[in-house]
């Protein structure tokens, strides 16, 4: 089956196609309909002038004899079928009994229709005899008397060939096919030009739109014209001063709501660094309070370091916010990369490393620290053990996987784990984090120009890193 088009463009030029082609149609079938019955009318016309005049200028005696007339003889019949003959005519002239014929054809070949109406007037017929069309003309010679006129019995079939106007109606039919060929071609042509013309607005407001789309939205297009196109062009206009407008809005708007997170993050850094030396000292001494103060020291030390972990992410978002993360890339061995992330932060015997000695990609090594850290907090904060990490070389750049075997992420999560302050809850522990470790490792791959996804194993949870090489 052929699909139909549907670009407004195809459906344009194909209805003023179909038009110009039906017009053609009409107007040559109507053309070769009337030059087939002019043609036709002619021909029958000078036929039967030919044949009343030939037949009138009979001047022998027929029908019934007066006195002194003799009836006429084979040589009159046959000097009378001689006048009638002409080039590729047969003539067949019937009295009593005695046929004079010029030509191939014999009374047999006229229509039975056509004898017996030759009685009462001149009549015509056409007919194809031995593949060839001819019109029949068939009449019979009145004379005059006292009581007016009277049938003689002397008869005439003339037999015109058509041949010749078979012709002309070809020649004609070629004409106008050709005619209508090129009638269909130049609709064709003007019909892509007005095409053309017509959609050059749309298009323009399809590129318009797409600049807009593209985050250019100071793009405006030029009003021509009253017309519907011109409208619409005004409007769209309208349309893209308002979401200009909203747009710097918004941006505004966010410009100072990620200034006022960085501030707060390097404010509050002041003021909890004062607090972590104290937490220090409350942390020495918390072992000698009775159980209730040690109780609540504990707690205010717990919520400093998280108060702190926040802070530091927050800062850290801040900077991709505001696009001042830069990546500074080096040869790192990735195996040792993992091992000091996880001695660093006291994991090393909770979690299994599986990846070769000499592998060595190019990196940017406080921002991969980040990325490990993160997924495999992450995984033991809500996963259960064996949390392994693993790290090989791929055709195209590196990949490094983390899995824990806990309960897994809920189906519903999948899709929002990297989402900032998102925070899983049927099926896992409520985390006691920022929200924003998942989304910081993220942003660090993107720096990277990688990827990273997440799927759910049975049991657990495995977040899939590639990074490309430099």
């Amino acid at each position: 089956m052929i699909p139909l088009p549907t670009g407004l463009r195809a459906r344009l030029v194909i209805t003023f196609t179909l038009v110009a082609v039906a017009a053609a149609l009409v107007v040559a079938t109507i053309g070769f309909e009337l030059a087939k019955a002019a043609l036709v009318t002619r021909a029958e016309t000078t036929s039967l002038d030919l044949v009343t005049r030939e037949l009138g200028s009979v001047t022998f005696p027929v029908g019934k004899l007066r006195p002194g007339e003799a009836a006429p003889t084979s040589k009159e019949l046959d000097r009378l079928a001689h006048a009638l003959s002409g080039p590729g005519r047969s003539v067949l002239v019937e009295y009593h009994g005695l046929i004079a014929a010029e030509g191939p054809l014999s009374m047999s070949d006229v229509p039975n229709e056509l004898y017996g109406r030759a009685k009462q007037s001149v009549v015509t017929q056409r007919k194809i005899i031995h593949n060839e069309l001819f019109l029949i003309v068939g009449a019979e010679v009145y004379r005059a008397n006292s009581g007016g006129a009277e049938a003689t019995g002397l008869r005439a079939f003339v037999f015109f060939p058509m041949q010749d106007d078979k012709r002309q109606l070809a020649t004609l039919r070629a004409t106008l096919t050709q005619a209508g060929v090129g009638i269909v071609l130049i609709a064709l042509v003007v019909a892509l030009l007005s095409a053309r013309q017509v959609l050059l607005p749309v298009r323009r407001l399809s590129a318009a739109a797409q600049a807009l789309g593209q985050g250019r939205l100071d793009t405006r297009l030029p009003v021509h014209g009253q017309d519907e196109l011109a409208g619409l062009t005004a409007r769209f206009n309208d349309a893209a001063a308002a979401l200009e407008l909203s747009v710097a809005e918004l941006r505004s708007l966010e410009a100072m709501s990620r200034r006022f997170v960085a501030d707060v993050s390097h404010e509050l850094r002041t003021p909890l660094t004062a607090m972590t030396a104290v937490a220090d000292m409350l942390s020495d001494e918390a072992d000698h309070l009775p159980d209730a103060p040690a109780q609540a020291v504990r707690l205010v030390l717990r919520e400093i370091d998280r108060l702190r972990e926040l802070v530091e992410h927050l800062i850290e978002i801040s900077r991709f916010d505001a696009g001042t993360a830069t990546l500074n890339l080096e040869p790192v061995n990735v195996a040792d990369a993992i091992q000091d992330c996880l001695e660093v932060r006291g994991w090393s015997d909770e979690v299994t490393v599986k990846a070769s000695q000499g592998l060595t990609a190019a990196l940017d090594a406080s921002r991969f620290d980040v990325i490990v850290a993160n997924l495999v907090g992450n995984a033991l904060k809500h996963g259960l053990p064996p949390v392994v990490v693993s790290a090989r070389a791929t055709e195209n750049g590196l990949e490094v996987k983390v899995r824990d075997h806990g309960r897994g992420i809920p189906h519903e999560a999948l899709a929002h784990v990297f989402d900032r302050f998102f925070k899983a809850g049927a099926g896992r522990e409520r985390s006691q984090g920022s929200g924003l470790g998942l989304a910081i490792a993220r942003a660090n791959v993107l720096l990277h120009g990688g990827t990273i996804s997440v799927r759910p194993q049975n049991p657990g949870t495995l977040f899939t890193v590639w990074l490309p090489h430099a």
